[in-house]
Formats: C-alpha cells, sequence, structure tokens
C-alpha cells in the first residue's frame, strides 16, 4: 500500500521593514514589495531613529536601508546599531541611489549584508532580500566591481580627521580656516596635512585634492 507523499515544508515569508526618508519613494517600495513572493512588509520607517524602534519591536529578517535619511542618524550609523544591538538582529540589506567607495565601504562595515542601488530590476531586489535573510552577501554589478578594484588595489587608509582636513582641503580653505572650521589648531592642522602628504604620496594641496578625487576619498 503506497502512501501519499507528505507536503514539502512551506517556508515563512521574509519578514522586511523598509526604512527611506522619501515618502514617495516609500510608497513605491511597499507596493512592489507587497506583489513580491515570499516577502511580507511589516513596517515603514522614515528616519534611523523609527527604524532602530520598530525593529526592535517587529523584528524583522531584514531592514530594507536607505543610506541618506535627512535629519538624526543616517543608514551607515543605524545599521550599525541594528547589527550590534541585543537581541534578535536582522540582516541589513542598504537600498541607495550613491555607489561611492566611502558609502559602501561605510555600509559593510556598519555590518550590512548587501548593497544595492535603487537602479535594479524589481526581480535583482527581490532575490537580494531572500539572499539577505539567509545572510547571504547581495551586491548591485557596479558595487561589486568597485570592491574588487579596491581589493586589488587598496585605497589609502585616512583617519576620520584627515577625511575632515581633506574635505576642507577641497573647499579651498586654508589652514587658519580649516582650523576655525575644525576648532583645532593651525599646528595641528599641518600635523595633519603632513600624514595626508605621506599616505596620498604627494607634496602640494592641490595634489593631495587631486588624488582624493580620483580615489574617491571624499565624500
Amino acid at each position: 500500500m503506497t502512501h501519499p507523499a507528505a507536503p514539502a515544508a512551506v517556508r515563512p515569508p521574509v519578514r522586511i521593514l523598509v526604512c527611506d526618508d522619501h515618502v514617495v519613494v516609500r510608497a513605491g517600495l511597499l507596493a512592489l514589495l507587497d506583489s513580491a513572493p515570499g516577502i511580507e512588509v511589516a513596517g515603514e520607517a522614515g528616519t534611523g531613529e523609527e527604524a532602530l524602534a520598530l525593529a526592535a519591536r517587529l523584528t524583522p529578517d531584514v531592514v530594507l536601508m536607505d543610506l541618506q535619511l535627512g535629519a538624526g542618524i543616517d543608514g551607515a550609523e543605524t545599521t550599525r546599531r541594528l547589527t550590534t544591538a541585543p537581541g534578535p538582529r536582522p540582516h541589513v540589506l542598504v537600498l541607495t541611489t550613491y555607489d561611492t567607495d566611502a558609502d559602501i565601504t561605510r555600509a559593510i562595515e556598519a555590518g550590512a549584508t548587501g548593497y544595492l542601488l535603487k537602479a535594479e530590476r524589481p526581480e535583482e531586489l527581490f532575490a537580494a532580500i531572500h539572499a539577505a535573510a539567509q545572510g547571504r552577501t547581495a551586491l548591485s554589478a557596479p558595487v561589486a566591481g568597485r570592491v574588487m578594484a579596491n581589493m586589488r588595489s587598496p585605497r589609502p587608509s585616512l583617519t576620520d580627521r584627515e577625511r575632515d582636513i581633506l574635505a576642507q582641503l577641497a573647499l579651498g580653505l586654508g589652514n587658519r580656516e580649516i582650523a576655525r572650521a575644525l576648532f583645532i589648531s593651525e599646528a595641528t592642522v599641518k600635523t595633519h596635512l603632513r600624514r595626508i602628504y605621506d599616505k596620498l604620496g604627494v607634496d602640494t594641496r592641490a595634489g593631495a585634492v587631486a588624488v582624493a578625487k580620483e580615489q574617491r576619498l571624499l565624500p
């Protein structure tokens, strides 16, 4: 006597929290995700602070995170807090229009499982969400290319303060103006400049700015 085969276990849907500060973009994402197989929208947030509060209450599997969130903490800092919080931690999938090396590095270092650009096709987004829910990395092709390029020829490692000074240099500010803007002494500015020049292999302010732009070290 043959017995009917047991029905295959149905995998529960991936519960997702959407965090984006643009109301229209968020509404579009929610409408898109409502049509996605195996995905259930658990909630939506317009700020990093709101995302943290909702994630603690709703315990989603994945948080779909924009990087620029207006006032308050940004997407990278929100990601860091989500992935280091006590208790159940969601996987974070960054979905953004920004693809600079600095943005990608900050997000990955903050603990993001994946990094997608908003230009991706819906099917790619759905696949990335399912991958992220399982802890697998999902990267847009241009992002993966940048990551590989940086691994082959790593960029100089600058401290946060050196990056601040480099950004002021790019604005054309002199040492006194930089010191005033960053609330440090001119002597400290000069010390940081020497270190920046050494790391970038240059000996002029213009050279430092040129290399920084070429290697995408500026925000």
